[in-house]
């Protein structure tokens, strides 16, 4: 089963890389309120059960894809994920 895990720094956290996206967008000429740059994670599983599937990519996130302190996730599965 294939899934995917997007990162991204939660709400009142720091993003530096997303102030210089944000910053270079203007200077480009673009109008934009906010960017935030996180990262995606692609995993294949070798179980075909969805339940346990989420449940060990939860796991995952929790001990090492992600810092819970400053990160969220979610988690999307499917054919395009």
């Amino acid at each position: 089963m294939r899934a995917t895990v997007l990162v991204r720094p939660k709400p009142g956290i720091l993003d530096p890389q997303g102030q210089a996206v944000e910053s270079s967008l203007r200077h480009l000429g673009f109008e934009v309120a906010d960017a935030r740059v996180g990262r995606l994670v692609d995993v294949e599983l070798t179980t075909d059960d969805r339940d346990e599937a989420q449940a060990q990519l939860e796991r995952m996130c929790e001990q090492l894809l992600t810092n819970p302190l400053i990160e969220s996730y979610e988690i999307a599965f499917g054919a395009g994920a």
